[in-house]
């Protein structure tokens, strides 16, 4: 009976265990079926994600913007620092280093014998860095930031080699104008289409700083470059290298930068050199600065100018006649710049006021008052006692009414002093009245309130003159202009002070067209000095068509030198050494 009892434990021990089983088994199966529900919800492409708010970080903005846009991991271009050339050691002090091999022997007086050079490892090269295998083909976003322990702080971008799309570059439109201290971007290589480029124009004006763009080594089939410098363009520098653009984008960069009623304002470096632009670009260019006075350098270097496009830049540069459709966009901007000096008041010729007026002619007012005291003074002769008495106590209440407003006009006078002593010497205001006021009455008045008063030393100014006074920018069609064989004829860009033209197909014949321009500036800058223009400082005209020797190439490169910022005259003890060795 034991024995059957026993195996009868044994037997409801194993079914608890295998009913237990199937309970762990159920549960654990709807723990799955819940976990892959949630990642389905989780995969589901149709779930709206919710809203991301940039922080400013660049690195953890972008990676988040790719991975909502379904990119993979590997797939997202790293964000790294770039990498920079290594500092210049000093050399060791002799000094140090003698004590410190003098303390070495005196601790240990027993010669060491000589190391295995095999059994020790060489340290690591600094001057490059190893990667894995294919790592550096693979697309890396560079930035430099101001502080590499605050990723806030990028304030330059780099991009090489790899192509940008509309994916990518909505991306960058997200996070970029959120990046406050982004002042550069450096593109090579991007492979940019039509469609980017309108994208990168349309969101660049938002960056707040960003003044700085490059791009170069990128071919764009439609060449719109243009776009990048449109109306609402903040760029400042603008580098266009190597990117096979034709006359075809220099018509467009040239409509870009000036027409006869738009204007570039802000735009004051471009960089066009290593293209294909000829003599037709290089007139659109020239064209284009006609009516810029922004821009303060630009380069045509390694292209195809020669002496036409010579020709046009230098005609811009010294003096020009204007076009018909200059001339009627001059006469409206001198109408509307007339219309306001008219005056909101407008005063009538000096022989109607009252101030110049003879003594024998009498205005009409004046007569209206002579022509009412003949009348009252023969009512007065008509009246009757009555009416007398009433006009005597008229007459004395109104002498004393007017003693009255005599004391309080002399007290109103005194606060009035009062506070003109407080705020100092000011500019008088005059109230509009019905009849004309000249403008001597006036200077007159303001003079005779002044005069005799003392001013305390808080009350001291400095003088008009001594006050810094901002340069306003003029448009080029408001200048002084010559009329020659019925043309008028108006002063060349002289806000330009550094253009380069090596490396082209200019010969002598435009060596003589750009040295008669730079030698029209320097006389116009001697007639009329001017801090703000002042002309070509320096030009680049090495490796063109033209030998070294040749006597205009010399001339122009004798002018030049006297005009470049940097130079410094020989001084005359130095020549005579240099003649007498």
């Amino acid at each position: 009976m034991s024995s059957t009892g026993g195996e009868t434990s044994k037997m409801n021990s194993f079914v608890k265990k295998v009913k237990m089983g199937k309970r762990v088994e159920k549960m654990m199966k709807d723990k799955s079926g819940t976990t892959t529900g949630q990642e389905i919800a989780d995969d589901d492409p149709n779930k709206t994600p919710e809203p991301y708010t940039c922080t400013g970080i660049f690195e953890a903005d972008f990676t988040e913007f790719c991975r909502r846009n379904h990119l993979k991991d590997n797939e997202i271009p790293a964000v790294v620092i770039r990498p920079k050339p290594p500092g210049i050691q000093p050399p060791p002090d002799a000094k140090s280093k003698d004590s410190k091999d003098s303390k070495d022997a005196s601790k240990d007086p027993t010669p060491d014998e000589s190391p295995d050079t095999g059994s020790q490892e060489d340290p690591p090269p600094k001057t490059y860095v190893t990667k894995e295998k294919y790592a550096y083909f693979r697309p890396v976003i560079q930035v430099e930031m101001e502080n590499d322990e605050k990723p806030i702080t990028v304030t330059e971008i780099y991009i090489r080699g790899w192509k940008i799309d509309l994916l990518m570059v909505g991306i960058f439109k997200q996070c970029w104008p959120t990046i406050e201290k982004l002042s550069v971007v450096n593109l090579w290589n991007v492979n940019l289409s039509e469609a980017v480029i309108k994208e990168f124009a349309s969101f660049l004006p938002q960056c707040p700083n960003l003044k700085t763009l490059a791009i170069d080594g990128t071919i764009c089939v439609e060449e719109s470059w243009a776009l990048l410098i449109g109306e609402e363009s903040l760029l400042t520098s603008l580098s266009l290298r190597n990117n096979g653009i034709t006359d075809k984008g220099a018509a467009m960069i040239g409509k870009a930068l000036s027409t006869v009623k738009t204007c570039n304002k802000n735009l004051i470096s471009l960089n066009l050199s290593g293209n294909k632009i000829s003599d037709i670009g290089a007139t659109s260019i020239a064209q284009g600065l006609r009516m810029n006075r922004a821009l303060l350098s630009l380069s045509l270097a390694n292209n195809n100018v020669s002496n036409e496009g010579a020709k046009r830049l230098a005609e811009v540069l010294s003096r020009f006649p204007l076009t018909h459709e200059e001339v009627v966009e001059r006469r409206k901007l001198l109408s509307e710049k007339g219309s306001p000096d008219r005056g909101l008041v407008k005063s009538p010729p000096p022989s109607r006021r009252g101030d110049n007026r003879p003594g024998s002619v009498r205005s009409s007012s004046h007569m209206d008052k002579t022509d009412k005291k003949r009348d009252k003074s023969s009512k007065k002769k008509d009246g009757k006692k009555g009416e007398k008495e009433k006009e005597d106590t008229r007459s004395i209440r109104s002498s004393a009414d007017g003693k009255k407003d005599k004391d309080d006009a002399t007290k109103g006078g005194s606060k009035k002093d009062d506070k003109w002593k407080k705020g100092g010497s000011r500019t008088s205001v005059v109230p509009p009245t019905s009849q004309p006021i000249s403008n001597a009455s006036i200077v007159a008045d303001t003079m005779t309130k002044t005069k005799g008063k003392k001013t305390s030393s808080k009350d001291k100014r400095l003088p008009e003159s001594d006050s810094p006074e901002m340069v306003e920018a003029i448009n080029p069609l408001l200048e002084q202009v010559e009329n020659m064989d019925n043309q008028l004829w108006i002063p060349g860009n002289r806000c330009m002070i550094n253009l380069n033209l090596s490396r082209n197909n200019i010969t002598e014949i435009g060596m003589k067209s750009l040295l008669l321009a730079v030698q029209y500036q320097i006389t116009l800058l001697n007639l009329t000095p001017s801090p703000a223009l002042k002309g070509i400082l320096r030009m680049s005209l090495n490796g063109n068509a033209v030998k070294k020797t040749d006597e205009t190439f010399m001339k122009l490169q004798e002018v030049l030198l006297t005009r470049d910022p940097y130079y410094k005259p020989p001084e005359k003890g130095e020549d005579n050494q240099s003649l007498a060795g």
